[in-house]
């Protein structure tokens, strides 16, 4: 055999090392589809689960392993919005009904209507209190300040998940956000950690 005739041989195992190889990529999504409902496991990321009200959600939230969802119950989860200074801030929905267990996400709009830049951040607050133990945020523009310049206008959305321990009792949970602009002359609203804390020093 010359060398000529080796080369070819050696390129035709190449590409047959190399087609099985794209074979193997191909059929993995599948595959991995395919365990996940077998074993009850989702984590599947956001990007391939529709939002409500149309689109997709950011790529980088998964949902926390073998997560469950109980369809036996629904809980409803309302949205507010509060503001402490000039610019608009609503949520893009009043309420969604949730199954504990299960991904969901809303989105809020932001506006600053004032003729500067400003910095906001938010504040989360929930009602009834011991709901805030068991509403897990995989993805919330409260983790993070902001800044906007004079009439941007933005949408952030908040994905989460209900805790299925969360106690029965428990039909309705109320997410509220306070917006409030960092290094304003409006002080944001205190959180119920502060006001615990400042309690002591009211009554001395």
């Amino acid at each position: 055999m010359n060398l000529r005739q080796a080369n070819a041989k050696m390129v035709g195992k190449l590409a047959i090392v190399a087609c099985g190889m794209f074979a193997f990529g191909y059929a993995l999504v599948p595959i991995y589809k395919h365990i996940c409902e077998m074993t009850g496991i989702n984590i599947l990321s956001l990007s391939e689960r529709q939002v409500p009200g149309g689109g997709t959600a950011g790529k980088d939230v998964r949902l926390p392993a073998n997560s469950q969802v109980d369809r036996s119950r629904t809980i409803t989860v309302e949205f507010d919005a509060n503001v402490r200074g000039p610019w608009q801030f609503k949520p893009a929905q009043s309420s969604l009904q949730v199954h504990p267990g299960e991904l969901m996400t809303v989105m809020y709009e932001f506006q600053n209507v004032q003729n500067r830049r400003m910095a906001a951040q938010a504040i989360p607050s929930y009602a009834p209190n011991q709901a805030a133990a068991h509403f897990n945020k995989l993805e919330c523009f409260c983790f993070q300040q902001y800044t906007l310049e004079p009439g941007e206008k933005k949408q952030w959305p908040v994905a989460f998940v209900i805790d299925p321990r969360l106690s029965k009792d428990v039909t309705t949970i109320t997410l509220s956000y306070t917006f409030f602009e960092v290094g304003g002359k409006t002080p944001p609203a205190p959180t119920a950690d502060a006001a615990v804390h400042a309690a002591p020093e009211q009554r001395s």
